[in-house]
């Protein structure tokens, strides 16, 4: 019950008085988000910023429901981050060290069995501001394992210079947010990598943006 008191504190004040008032975000296509679940929504990953901003978006009563998937060796490192990953934020830890053994994705396909809407970023570790990474092909074998559910692009521009990696220190920059219209398995992972890039490329492209210096 506590918990449950603290995320919507954290979440209906402190993340959304940041993103809507003091860092100001623009919003294009904001009613492609899905509104039901099992659904997946992918994003480019510059900045902690990204995954808050994306549940910001979504009614503070769908919070429960909304699972950021995680480096479980990260967010798992110490009691404190463990605390504020997984019961304030609540993410879905994944090991991607391949440690384990067994299905990486396991726990993945479970919570969209149950109807949850994942958020990952297929970048993995956050990267240089404003610059797309190489995408892991992760994201193209949860979307084989469960080809009936919708994935949903989402591109965000300015996030990584108002948070970037290894900075705690923000930094109030105007951001832009691009959902997608949602797709899902191609047939082949390398057809719906392809997809997945040519959507993400295109949703950059809209906003011509000129480089960050």
């Amino acid at each position: 019950m506590l918990t449950r008191l603290a995320r919507l504190v954290f979440f209906g004040l402190v993340v959304r008085g940041i993103v809507l008032l003091v860092m100001g975000l623009n919003i294009r296509n904001r009613e492609r988000l899905p509104r039901s679940g099992p659904a997946i929504i992918v994003a480019n990953h510059n900045s902690h910023l990204d995954t808050l901003t994306l549940m910001s978006l979504f009614p503070l009563g769908d919070l429960d429901r909304i699972r950021p998937v995680a480096a479980m060796d990260y967010f798992l490192a110490n009691p404190v981050m463990k605390w504020i990953a997984t019961r304030l934020i609540g993410i879905l830890p994944i090991d991607r060290s391949g440690r384990a053994g067994g299905n990486p994705l396991a726990d993945c396909e479970a919570a969209l069995a149950r109807g949850d809407i994942l958020i990952l970023f297929p970048e993995g570790s956050r990267g240089e501001p404003e610059r797309l990474a190489r995408y892991k092909k992760g994201i193209a074998h949860l979307a084989k394992a469960a080809p009936e559910v919708p994935v949903t692009p989402v591109f965000f521009h300015g996030l990584g210079k108002a948070l970037p990696k290894g900075s705690w220190l923000f930094v109030p920059f105007t951001c832009d947010v691009f959902v997608g219209e949602a797709f899902s398995w191609t047939g082949s992972i390398a057809g719906f990598m392809e997809a997945l890039e040519a959507r993400m490329s295109a949703l950059a492209a809209r906003g011509h943006f000129p480089p960050w210096t």
